[in-house]
Protein backbone atom coordinates (compact mmCIF):
# COMPACT_ATOMS: atom_id res chain seq x y z
CA UNK A 1 0.00 0.00 0.00
CA UNK A 2 1.24 3.47 -0.84
CA UNK A 3 0.29 6.91 0.50
CA UNK A 4 1.07 10.38 -0.81
CA UNK A 5 3.32 12.79 1.07
CA UNK A 6 2.83 16.55 0.98
CA UNK A 7 6.09 18.39 0.28
CA UNK A 8 7.16 22.06 0.42
CA UNK A 9 10.73 23.29 -0.05
CA UNK A 10 12.66 26.55 0.21
CA UNK A 11 16.02 27.62 -1.18
CA UNK A 12 17.61 31.03 -0.96
CA UNK A 13 16.27 32.06 -4.37
CA UNK A 14 13.05 30.03 -4.50
CA UNK A 15 11.00 30.17 -1.28
CA UNK A 16 8.04 28.00 -0.44
CA UNK A 17 7.68 25.77 -3.48
CA UNK A 18 5.02 23.08 -3.37
CA UNK A 19 6.50 19.98 -5.00
CA UNK A 20 4.55 17.15 -6.59
CA UNK A 21 3.51 14.67 -3.94
CA UNK A 22 5.67 11.59 -3.51
CA UNK A 23 4.71 8.11 -2.38
CA UNK A 24 5.49 6.47 0.93
CA UNK A 25 5.55 2.67 0.85
CA UNK A 26 4.81 0.08 3.51
CA UNK A 27 7.96 -1.81 4.46
CA UNK A 28 11.32 -1.14 2.87
CA UNK A 29 10.05 -1.21 -0.67
CA UNK A 30 12.55 -3.87 -1.63
CA UNK A 31 15.57 -1.98 -0.36
CA UNK A 32 17.98 -3.95 1.82
CA UNK A 33 19.91 -0.89 3.02
CA UNK A 34 19.46 0.72 6.42
CA UNK A 35 17.30 3.88 6.26
CA UNK A 36 19.20 7.12 6.73
CA UNK A 37 16.59 8.37 9.23
CA UNK A 38 14.12 6.36 11.30
CA UNK A 39 11.13 8.01 12.96
CA UNK A 40 8.66 6.23 15.19
CA UNK A 41 5.85 7.02 17.56
CA UNK A 42 7.88 5.15 20.16
CA UNK A 43 10.09 8.24 20.29
CA UNK A 44 7.33 10.61 21.38
CA UNK A 45 8.64 13.52 23.44
CA UNK A 46 7.20 16.81 24.75
CA UNK A 47 3.89 18.32 23.60
CA UNK A 48 3.98 21.44 21.45
CA UNK A 49 1.80 24.33 22.62
CA UNK A 50 2.32 26.69 19.69
CA UNK A 51 4.45 29.06 17.64
CA UNK A 52 4.45 32.83 17.61
CA UNK A 53 6.25 36.16 17.75
CA UNK A 54 6.11 39.39 19.76
CA UNK A 55 3.71 42.31 19.37
CA UNK A 56 6.05 45.32 19.50
CA UNK A 57 5.13 48.95 18.93
CA UNK A 58 7.49 49.31 15.98
CA UNK A 59 5.84 46.27 14.45
CA UNK A 60 2.55 48.12 14.28
CA UNK A 61 3.99 51.47 13.18
CA UNK A 62 5.84 49.73 10.33
CA UNK A 63 2.73 47.86 9.15
CA UNK A 64 0.76 51.10 9.38
CA UNK A 65 2.83 52.46 6.47
CA UNK A 66 1.01 50.01 4.21
CA UNK A 67 -2.52 50.29 2.79
CA UNK A 68 -5.08 48.69 5.07
CA UNK A 69 -5.95 45.90 2.63
CA UNK A 70 -2.28 44.94 2.33
CA UNK A 71 -1.84 44.99 6.11
CA UNK A 72 -4.86 42.74 6.55
CA UNK A 73 -3.41 40.33 3.98
CA UNK A 74 -0.10 40.16 5.86
CA UNK A 75 -1.86 39.42 9.14
CA UNK A 76 -3.95 36.76 7.44
CA UNK A 77 -0.76 35.13 6.16
CA UNK A 78 0.77 35.23 9.64
CA UNK A 79 -2.17 34.19 11.81
CA UNK A 80 -5.15 32.73 9.94
CA UNK A 81 -5.35 28.93 10.45
CA UNK A 82 -4.64 26.98 7.28
CA UNK A 83 -3.41 30.00 5.33
CA UNK A 84 0.24 30.68 6.17
CA UNK A 85 2.41 30.56 9.28
CA UNK A 86 -0.48 29.56 11.54
CA UNK A 87 0.90 31.55 14.54
CA UNK A 88 -1.14 30.70 17.63
CA UNK A 89 0.81 31.73 20.76
CA UNK A 90 2.34 35.20 20.95
CA UNK A 91 4.14 37.51 23.34
CA UNK A 92 3.68 41.17 24.23
CA UNK A 93 5.54 43.61 26.50
CA UNK A 94 4.22 45.03 29.76
CA UNK A 95 5.13 48.67 29.11
CA UNK A 96 8.03 49.69 26.89
CA UNK A 97 10.60 47.34 25.42
CA UNK A 98 13.56 47.93 23.12
CA UNK A 99 11.27 48.04 20.07
CA UNK A 100 8.84 50.56 21.51
CA UNK A 101 8.57 54.08 20.13
CA UNK A 102 10.20 55.32 23.34
CA UNK A 103 10.28 54.65 27.06
CA UNK A 104 6.99 54.49 28.97
CA UNK A 105 5.40 52.54 31.79
CA UNK A 106 1.80 52.34 32.95
CA UNK A 107 2.49 54.47 36.03
CA UNK A 108 5.39 56.95 36.17
CA UNK A 109 4.09 58.90 39.18
CA UNK A 110 6.87 58.65 41.81
CA UNK A 111 5.82 56.83 44.97
CA UNK A 112 2.35 55.88 43.66
CA UNK A 113 2.29 52.54 45.48
CA UNK A 114 -1.50 52.59 45.33
CA UNK A 115 -1.25 52.81 41.51
CA UNK A 116 -3.87 55.55 41.36
CA UNK A 117 -2.37 56.82 38.09
CA UNK A 118 -2.10 53.42 36.37
CA UNK A 119 -3.14 53.66 32.70
CA UNK A 120 -2.69 51.68 29.47
CA UNK A 121 -3.68 54.70 27.36
CA UNK A 122 -0.41 54.51 25.39
CA UNK A 123 -1.24 50.99 24.18
CA UNK A 124 -4.44 52.14 22.50
CA UNK A 125 -2.25 53.70 19.80
CA UNK A 126 -0.22 50.59 18.97
CA UNK A 127 -0.33 47.29 20.85
CA UNK A 128 -4.09 47.01 21.31
CA UNK A 129 -4.95 47.62 17.62
CA UNK A 130 -2.07 45.33 16.62
CA UNK A 131 -3.36 42.47 18.76
CA UNK A 132 -6.95 43.05 17.70
CA UNK A 133 -5.96 42.96 14.04
CA UNK A 134 -4.18 39.63 14.58
CA UNK A 135 -7.10 38.20 16.55
CA UNK A 136 -9.44 39.17 13.73
CA UNK A 137 -7.57 36.49 11.76
CA UNK A 138 -7.23 34.06 14.68
CA UNK A 139 -9.78 34.62 17.47
CA UNK A 140 -8.25 31.87 19.63
CA UNK A 141 -4.78 33.48 19.60
CA UNK A 142 -3.13 32.98 23.00
CA UNK A 143 -1.01 35.68 24.64
CA UNK A 144 1.62 35.97 27.32
CA UNK A 145 3.44 39.06 28.56
CA UNK A 146 6.62 40.24 30.27
CA UNK A 147 8.07 43.61 31.29
CA UNK A 148 11.44 44.95 30.17
CA UNK A 149 11.52 47.43 33.05
CA UNK A 150 9.29 48.27 36.02
CA UNK A 151 8.23 51.90 36.49
CA UNK A 152 11.40 53.89 37.16
CA UNK A 153 10.41 54.83 40.73
CA UNK A 154 10.34 51.14 41.67
CA UNK A 155 14.03 50.71 40.71
CA UNK A 156 17.14 51.42 42.74
CA UNK A 157 18.66 53.57 39.98
CA UNK A 158 15.45 55.46 39.16
CA UNK A 159 15.93 54.90 35.42
CA UNK A 160 14.47 52.61 32.79
CA UNK A 161 17.90 51.42 31.57
CA UNK A 162 20.55 49.40 33.34
CA UNK A 163 23.66 50.23 31.32
CA UNK A 164 25.33 53.13 29.56
CA UNK A 165 25.43 52.98 25.76
CA UNK A 166 28.88 52.53 24.30
CA UNK A 167 30.19 55.17 21.94
CA UNK A 168 29.23 53.31 18.73
CA UNK A 169 25.52 53.40 19.58
CA UNK A 170 25.34 57.16 19.04
CA UNK A 171 22.31 57.47 21.33
CA UNK A 172 21.50 58.98 24.71
CA UNK A 173 19.52 57.25 27.41
CA UNK A 174 20.15 59.83 30.14
CA UNK A 175 21.72 57.34 32.54
CA UNK A 176 24.32 58.82 34.89
CA UNK A 177 27.40 56.86 35.91
CA UNK A 178 26.01 56.43 39.42
CA UNK A 179 22.83 54.86 37.98
CA UNK A 180 24.54 52.07 36.05
CA UNK A 181 23.25 48.66 37.08
CA UNK A 182 25.25 45.53 37.63
CA UNK A 183 24.37 42.01 36.61
CA UNK A 184 23.97 39.70 39.58
CA UNK A 185 22.20 42.37 41.63
CA UNK A 186 18.60 43.41 42.22
CA UNK A 187 17.88 46.66 40.42
CA UNK A 188 14.35 46.48 41.81
CA UNK A 189 13.56 47.83 45.28
CA UNK A 190 12.87 44.50 46.98
CA UNK A 191 11.15 45.80 50.10
CA UNK A 192 7.63 44.44 50.63
CA UNK A 193 5.96 47.77 49.84
CA UNK A 194 7.44 47.95 46.33
CA UNK A 195 7.12 44.22 45.68
CA UNK A 196 3.46 44.34 46.63
CA UNK A 197 2.87 47.41 44.45
CA UNK A 198 4.57 45.75 41.48
CA UNK A 199 2.50 42.59 41.87
CA UNK A 200 -0.61 44.78 41.88
CA UNK A 201 0.76 46.51 38.76
CA UNK A 202 0.76 43.13 36.96
CA UNK A 203 -2.80 42.55 38.18
CA UNK A 204 -3.98 45.93 36.90
CA UNK A 205 -2.35 45.18 33.54
CA UNK A 206 -4.23 41.87 33.25
CA UNK A 207 -7.50 43.51 34.29
CA UNK A 208 -7.09 46.49 31.94
CA UNK A 209 -6.46 44.27 28.94
CA UNK A 210 -9.37 42.00 29.84
CA UNK A 211 -11.55 45.10 29.90
CA UNK A 212 -10.47 45.58 26.26
CA UNK A 213 -11.48 42.00 25.46
CA UNK A 214 -7.87 40.74 25.37
CA UNK A 215 -7.00 37.89 27.73
CA UNK A 216 -3.40 37.36 28.85
CA UNK A 217 -2.91 33.75 29.90
CA UNK A 218 0.62 33.84 31.30
CA UNK A 219 3.26 36.30 32.51
CA UNK A 220 7.02 36.15 33.00
CA UNK A 221 8.27 38.50 35.74
CA UNK A 222 11.18 40.02 33.79
CA UNK A 223 12.72 40.00 30.33
CA UNK A 224 16.39 38.92 30.43
CA UNK A 225 16.73 39.42 34.16
CA UNK A 226 20.46 38.76 34.12
CA UNK A 227 21.22 41.58 31.64
CA UNK A 228 21.69 45.30 32.30
CA UNK A 229 20.97 46.96 28.94
CA UNK A 230 20.99 50.48 27.44
CA UNK A 231 17.28 50.07 26.72
CA UNK A 232 14.51 49.23 29.23
CA UNK A 233 15.92 46.51 31.51
CA UNK A 234 16.12 45.40 35.13
CA UNK A 235 18.36 42.78 36.70
CA UNK A 236 17.14 40.44 39.44
CA UNK A 237 18.77 37.82 41.62
CA UNK A 238 17.16 34.45 42.39
CA UNK A 239 16.50 35.73 45.91
CA UNK A 240 14.76 38.83 44.54
CA UNK A 241 12.63 36.66 42.27
CA UNK A 242 11.71 34.34 45.13
CA UNK A 243 10.53 37.29 47.21
CA UNK A 244 8.59 38.77 44.31
CA UNK A 245 6.84 35.49 43.52
CA UNK A 246 5.33 35.44 47.00
CA UNK A 247 3.53 38.67 46.05
CA UNK A 248 2.96 38.04 42.34
CA UNK A 249 1.74 34.46 42.73
CA UNK A 250 -1.50 35.23 44.60
CA UNK A 251 -2.29 38.17 42.26
CA UNK A 252 -2.01 35.93 39.20
CA UNK A 253 -3.64 32.86 40.72
CA UNK A 254 -6.80 34.75 41.57
CA UNK A 255 -6.99 35.79 37.91
CA UNK A 256 -6.20 32.32 36.53
CA UNK A 257 -2.93 33.54 34.98
CA UNK A 258 0.13 31.27 34.82
CA UNK A 259 3.65 32.35 35.78
CA UNK A 260 6.80 31.23 33.97
CA UNK A 261 10.26 32.09 35.26
CA UNK A 262 12.10 34.16 32.73
CA UNK A 263 13.13 35.22 30.38
CA UNK A 264 16.61 33.77 30.88
CA UNK A 265 19.49 34.97 28.74
CA UNK A 266 22.80 33.11 28.47
CA UNK A 267 23.99 29.92 30.08
CA UNK A 268 23.09 30.09 33.76
CA UNK A 269 20.21 27.77 34.59
CA UNK A 270 20.82 28.46 38.31
CA UNK A 271 18.82 31.64 37.86
CA UNK A 272 15.83 29.35 37.44
CA UNK A 273 16.97 26.35 39.46
CA UNK A 274 17.73 28.40 42.58
CA UNK A 275 14.19 29.78 42.53
CA UNK A 276 12.68 26.33 42.08
CA UNK A 277 14.61 25.15 45.12
CA UNK A 278 12.36 27.40 47.23
CA UNK A 279 9.15 25.39 47.70
CA UNK A 280 7.00 28.42 48.54
CA UNK A 281 8.10 30.31 45.41
CA UNK A 282 8.10 27.20 43.21
CA UNK A 283 4.46 26.56 44.04
CA UNK A 284 3.59 29.51 41.79
CA UNK A 285 5.82 28.48 38.87
CA UNK A 286 4.24 26.81 35.83
CA UNK A 287 7.23 26.84 33.49
CA UNK A 288 10.32 28.68 32.33
CA UNK A 289 11.23 30.91 29.41
CA UNK A 290 14.63 31.08 27.73
CA UNK A 291 15.53 33.40 24.88
CA UNK A 292 17.95 32.45 22.10
CA UNK A 293 21.17 32.77 24.14
CA UNK A 294 19.55 30.52 26.72
CA UNK A 295 20.13 27.68 24.26
CA UNK A 296 23.33 27.09 26.22
CA UNK A 297 21.29 26.50 29.38
CA UNK A 298 18.24 24.66 28.05
CA UNK A 299 19.78 21.17 28.00
CA UNK A 300 20.83 21.38 31.66
CA UNK A 301 17.52 22.87 32.70
CA UNK A 302 15.54 20.16 30.94
CA UNK A 303 17.73 17.44 32.38
CA UNK A 304 17.42 18.74 35.95
CA UNK A 305 13.70 19.58 35.68
CA UNK A 306 12.28 17.21 33.03
CA UNK A 307 8.65 18.02 33.87
CA UNK A 308 9.10 21.79 33.60
CA UNK A 309 7.38 23.38 30.60
CA UNK A 310 9.86 25.41 28.54
CA UNK A 311 9.15 28.24 26.11
CA UNK A 312 11.78 29.54 23.71
CA UNK A 313 10.81 33.20 24.07
CA UNK A 314 12.79 35.00 21.38
CA UNK A 315 14.60 33.88 18.24
CA UNK A 316 18.03 35.51 17.88
CA UNK A 317 17.38 39.08 16.81
CA UNK A 318 19.87 39.42 13.96
CA UNK A 319 21.44 42.50 12.41
CA UNK A 320 18.77 43.98 10.15
CA UNK A 321 20.10 42.28 7.00
CA UNK A 322 17.56 39.43 7.07
CA UNK A 323 19.88 37.28 4.99
CA UNK A 324 20.00 33.55 4.23
CA UNK A 325 22.99 33.13 6.54
CA UNK A 326 20.91 34.10 9.55
CA UNK A 327 18.03 31.83 8.53
CA UNK A 328 20.47 28.90 8.52
CA UNK A 329 21.68 30.00 11.97
CA UNK A 330 18.08 30.26 13.22
CA UNK A 331 17.48 26.63 12.21
CA UNK A 332 20.28 25.45 14.50
CA UNK A 333 18.77 27.33 17.44
CA UNK A 334 15.37 25.81 16.72
CA UNK A 335 16.81 22.30 16.65
CA UNK A 336 18.56 22.86 19.99
CA UNK A 337 15.40 23.96 21.74
CA UNK A 338 13.07 21.26 20.47
CA UNK A 339 15.63 18.55 21.15
CA UNK A 340 15.86 19.80 24.73
CA UNK A 341 12.20 19.90 25.68
CA UNK A 342 10.84 23.21 24.35
CA UNK A 343 7.04 23.27 24.28
CA UNK A 344 6.70 26.52 22.31
CA UNK A 345 8.83 28.62 19.98
CA UNK A 346 8.70 32.39 19.49
CA UNK A 347 10.17 34.61 16.85
CA UNK A 348 10.95 38.20 17.88
CA UNK A 349 9.93 41.12 15.65
CA UNK A 350 6.88 40.56 13.49
CA UNK A 351 7.52 43.56 11.25
CA UNK A 352 10.06 46.39 10.97
CA UNK A 353 10.93 49.12 8.54
CA UNK A 354 13.79 48.46 6.13
CA UNK A 355 17.01 48.31 8.16
CA UNK A 356 15.20 47.28 11.35
CA UNK A 357 16.68 49.97 13.62
CA UNK A 358 15.22 50.33 17.12
CA UNK A 359 14.70 53.51 19.15
CA UNK A 360 17.94 52.56 20.91
CA UNK A 361 19.97 52.17 17.74
CA UNK A 362 20.11 48.41 17.28
CA UNK A 363 19.33 46.94 13.83
CA UNK A 364 17.41 43.66 14.00
CA UNK A 365 15.63 41.17 11.77
CA UNK A 366 11.90 40.62 11.35
CA UNK A 367 9.42 38.31 9.68
CA UNK A 368 8.16 41.15 7.48
CA UNK A 369 10.21 44.08 6.15
CA UNK A 370 8.41 47.27 5.09
CA UNK A 371 9.88 49.80 2.67
CA UNK A 372 8.43 53.17 3.74
CA UNK A 373 9.45 54.92 0.50
CA UNK A 374 7.49 52.60 -1.78
CA UNK A 375 4.91 51.38 0.80
CA UNK A 376 5.74 47.79 -0.11
CA UNK A 377 6.76 44.77 1.95
CA UNK A 378 8.44 41.41 1.73
CA UNK A 379 8.50 38.23 3.83
CA UNK A 380 12.02 37.30 4.92
CA UNK A 381 14.00 34.06 4.77
CA UNK A 382 13.43 33.56 8.50
CA UNK A 383 9.71 33.89 7.98
CA UNK A 384 9.75 31.03 5.49
CA UNK A 385 11.88 28.93 7.84
CA UNK A 386 9.46 29.46 10.72
CA UNK A 387 6.55 28.71 8.40
CA UNK A 388 8.18 25.41 7.40
CA UNK A 389 7.48 24.27 10.95
CA UNK A 390 4.59 26.37 12.26
CA UNK A 391 2.33 25.97 9.23
CA UNK A 392 2.15 22.20 9.72
CA UNK A 393 2.80 21.46 13.41
CA UNK A 394 -0.49 21.91 15.23
CA UNK A 395 -1.00 22.83 18.91
CA UNK A 396 -1.12 19.54 20.77
CA UNK A 397 1.44 17.85 18.53
CA UNK A 398 4.42 16.05 20.07
CA UNK A 399 8.07 16.28 19.20
CA UNK A 400 9.50 12.95 17.97
CA UNK A 401 13.01 11.60 18.29
CA UNK A 402 14.78 10.82 15.03
CA UNK A 403 17.38 8.08 14.78
CA UNK A 404 20.26 7.80 12.33
CA UNK A 405 23.31 5.55 12.18
CA UNK A 406 24.72 7.35 9.16
CA UNK A 407 25.14 10.94 10.32
CA UNK A 408 21.78 12.40 9.28
CA UNK A 409 21.02 14.72 12.21
CA UNK A 410 19.63 17.75 10.41
CA UNK A 411 15.90 17.22 10.87
CA UNK A 412 13.04 17.73 13.29
CA UNK A 413 9.92 15.56 13.46
CA UNK A 414 6.51 15.98 15.08
CA UNK A 415 3.33 13.91 15.42
CA UNK A 416 0.11 15.93 15.06
CA UNK A 417 -3.07 15.15 16.99
CA UNK A 418 -4.61 13.74 13.77
CA UNK A 419 -1.77 11.19 13.56
CA UNK A 420 0.07 12.85 10.67
CA UNK A 421 3.84 13.18 10.89
CA UNK A 422 5.66 16.42 10.03
CA UNK A 423 9.35 16.22 9.12
CA UNK A 424 11.44 19.35 8.49
CA UNK A 425 14.89 18.74 7.01
CA UNK A 426 17.77 21.00 6.07
CA UNK A 427 20.13 19.87 3.34
CA UNK A 428 23.16 22.03 4.15
CA UNK A 429 25.28 20.50 1.38
CA UNK A 430 26.20 22.34 -1.80
CA UNK A 431 24.63 19.56 -3.87
CA UNK A 432 21.37 17.63 -4.04
CA UNK A 433 21.05 14.78 -1.55
CA UNK A 434 18.80 11.70 -1.74
CA UNK A 435 17.71 10.24 1.59
CA UNK A 436 15.84 7.12 2.67
CA UNK A 437 13.43 7.94 5.51
CA UNK A 438 11.39 5.40 7.46
CA UNK A 439 8.32 6.56 9.40
CA UNK A 440 6.51 3.92 11.47
CA UNK A 441 7.73 1.19 9.13
CA UNK A 442 6.94 3.08 5.93
CA UNK A 443 9.68 4.35 3.62
CA UNK A 444 10.09 7.20 1.16
CA UNK A 445 13.15 8.42 -0.73
CA UNK A 446 13.14 12.17 -1.41
CA UNK A 447 15.90 14.10 -3.14
CA UNK A 448 16.54 17.38 -1.34
CA UNK A 449 17.81 20.42 -3.27
CA UNK A 450 21.22 21.80 -2.35
CA UNK A 451 21.18 24.30 0.56
CA UNK A 452 17.48 23.96 1.27
CA UNK A 453 14.76 23.46 3.86
CA UNK A 454 12.02 20.92 3.10
CA UNK A 455 8.88 19.95 4.98
CA UNK A 456 7.09 16.61 4.49
CA UNK A 457 3.64 15.86 5.89
CA UNK A 458 2.91 12.13 6.01
CA UNK A 459 -0.69 11.08 6.73
CA UNK A 460 -1.49 8.70 9.55
CA UNK A 461 -1.08 5.04 8.68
Amino acid sequence: MTQTVQRVQTTQDRPWESVAHIDVESGTGGSSSMPDVIISGDGTQQPIEGFGACFNELGWTSLSVLPEAVRVGILEELFAPGIGANLSLCRMPIGANDFSRDWYSYDETPGDVGLDDFSIANDHETLIPFIRAARAQRPDLRLWASPWSPPTWMKTNGHYAGSQPSAFHGIENGLRDDQVGHEGTDMFRTDDEHLSAYAAYFGKFIDAYRAEGIDIGMVMPQNEYNSAQVFPSCTWTPDGFRRFLRHLGPEMRQRGVEIFLGTLERADDRLIGDVLDDEDAAAFVDGAGLQWAGSRAVSGLHRLHPDLRIYQTEQECGDGRNDWRHARHAWNIMKTFFRNGANAYMYWNISLLEGGVSRWGWAQNSLVVVDPETATHRFTHEYHLLKHVSAFVQPGAHHLDTLSWTGYENQLAFRNPDGSTVIVIQNDLGEDDTMQIMVDGRVFRPTLPADSFTTFVIPAA
